[in-house]
């Protein structure tokens, strides 16, 4: 489809014309390939509103690009693909002036200021031009001696262009963590033929994420592949806003370097022993219940896979931890394991669930202990709901937000909420089977009260409930512990212990306590 621009009348009738979702691309492509640069001189008097138009679709049309792209360098490309289109875009809207001009563009993910001076003009001092969240002082007179008394400049600020042009992508040589201080801001002097800047520009910007005191700022510009430093430097700086000064006229940021926190020493030592202890333990679980498969099946599958689910869990995440600094750089990599994480931790809450039924419903046939229970499902079907469920929740947030993996931590992103595609279900599975819990202990109370005292089997039927209400409780807690883990590092460290240890307690207590299922 050839969408070129070429006479007034063109433009007018792309103003009133639905555009295709489809056709923000082909305009975004045929920008950049030349076809509507020559084609902007003949807009006149149609430039402002064919200009905004196209401005909000074209930056509008990426956020589908961004969604579906998680590569690094892809997304670089993307953003110098914008950059050039929004150039092509403003300089449409100089036009020649005797004295001066200013034009603005608000659109929902940009805002755009473009100031022109003529021979003419009035202004005396060095311009200001301002968006909510940029200033910039230039010297725009000074340029304009040097063509001819004409000079023109803009300044834009994008919403969204650090999710293509991320701030990973600024290098140091320390193993910090990078955080964009501000929106991407870029400045140029549009149709002006000597852009020699006569002063060093300066830019006002406002932070946009938290400020930390300790924390190392940078000006930075985009450099087509990465962001770098030179040319610029950093005037002035408080907890909202920093001046930068720069020699040069381009893309600008603000990064803030800040290193990993401080860990904790108990905590390290806990991570290096208890964890791995935890593991052998669940390693030897799952042998255990896997040798003694036929005892009670429909139980032992639930424990079976509710350990096999911790097993590659925590040792995934151990391993990703380990290995951080070298994952990290592969981005698909980083993306893929935090997507197995999400589903794997999923399955072993769904079969803590999936155990806290089982246990109830064992306590409610406590009363029949003389007569042979016939399992209320088939394992089978236990391995069905045991796994597919977390696999739909994991392939549905895919879908809505594939660039929802791959943190710092190689976890789930926590912008956007995406974090709830986790928290959301744990927090329903704790909720229910704190339900289930008072509803056993007052089960059991009962049924324990009306059971004949004499009953040969009622003191190995209270030793069976106990251990299983044990199990039950400790699976519970130390999840439910997360939720508090940075209000106090007392809770931190308890949270730790039992969650590392839920494989110890688990073979304690359905192994080494269990005559019909020990090694």
């Amino acid at each position: 489809m050839n969408f070129v621009l070429q006479n007034k009348e063109v433009a007018l009738a792309t103003l009133t014309t639905p555009l295709k979702p489809s056709m923000s691309t082909i305009v975004l492509d045929q920008m950049c390939s030349g076809h509507l640069k020559s084609s902007m001189p003949n807009l006149g008097h149609y430039a402002y509103k064919t200009v905004t138009t196209f401005l909000g679709l074209v930056l509008d049309s990426q956020r589908g690009k961004i969604a579906n792209t998680t590569d690094t360098k892809e997304l670089a490309k993307l953003g110098n693909t914008l950059l050039q289109a929004t150039e092509v875009l403003v300089t449409a809207l100089v036009k020649p002036t005797p004295t001066q001009s200013n034009t603005s563009i608000n659109t929902s993910t940009s805002e755009v200021r473009v100031f022109a001076v003529g021979q003419h003009t009035t202004l005396k001092k060095p311009l200001q031009l301002n968006t909510p969240d940029a200033l910039l002082d230039i010297d725009l007179i000074g340029i304009s001696k040097n063509n001819k008394g004409k000079a023109a400049v803009s300044l834009m600020t994008y919403n969204n262009m650090a999710e293509m042009l991320k701030p990973s992508l600024f290098r140091s040589e320390n193993n910090t963590v990078n955080t964009m201080m501000s929106t991407v801001v870029s400045a140029s002097l549009p149709k002006t033929t000597n852009k020699t800047l006569t002063k060093p520009v300066n830019f006002t910007l406002k932070h946009i994420s938290k400020w930390d005191p300790k924390g190392n700022l940078s000006c930075v510009y985009w450099n087509i592949s990465e962001w770098i430093e030179d040319g610029c430097s950093i005037e002035n700086s408080n907890s909202s806003h920093t001046v930068c000064s720069c020699v040069h006229l381009s893309t600008f940021a603000l990064i803030m370097q800040t290193e990993p926190h401080d860990s904790n020493h108990l905590l390290e030592l806990m991570n290096k022993i208890a964890v791995p202890i935890g593991l052998v333990f669940l390693f030897l679980s799952v042998l255990n219940f896997a040798l003694f498969w036929k005892n009670s099946r429909v139980s032992n599958t639930a424990r079976l896979n509710l350990c096999i689910s911790l097993l590659l869990a925590h040792l995934l995440f151990l391993l990703t931890q380990h290995f951080l600094h070298y994952i990290k750089p592969h981005e698909r990599v980083c993306a893929a394991i935090a997507g197995t994480l999400h589903f794997l931790f999923l399955s072993a809450f769904v079969w803590m669930f999936i155990e806290a039924i089982l246990l109830f419903i064992t306590v409610k046939n406590l009363s029949k202990i003389r007569s042979k229970q016939k399992e209320v499902v088939h394992w089978g079907l236990l391995l069905v709901i045991g796994y597919v469920i977390s696999l739909a929740v994991v392939s549905v947030s895919v879908g809505v937000m594939p660039d929802g993996y791959g943190s710092e931590e190689c976890w789930i992103k926590k912008d956007r909420g995406f974090i709830w595609s986790f928290l959301g279900p744990v927090c329903f599975i704790l909720a229910v089977n704190l339900i289930l819990f008072i509803a056993i202990i007052t089960t059991l109370r009962w049924t324990l009260m009306n059971m004949n005292r004499e009953v040969s089997q009622l003191r190995s039927t209270r030793t069976m409930v106990f251990k299983s209400l044990a199990q039950f409780v400790i699976l519970g807690c130390p999840w439910i512990l997360g939720f508090f883990t940075h209000e106090s590092e007392s809770v931190e460290i308890v949270f730790l212990f039992f969650n590392s240890q839920q494989g110890t307690f688990i073979f304690l207590v359905h192994c080494v306590l269990n005559e019909e299922s020990s090694l």
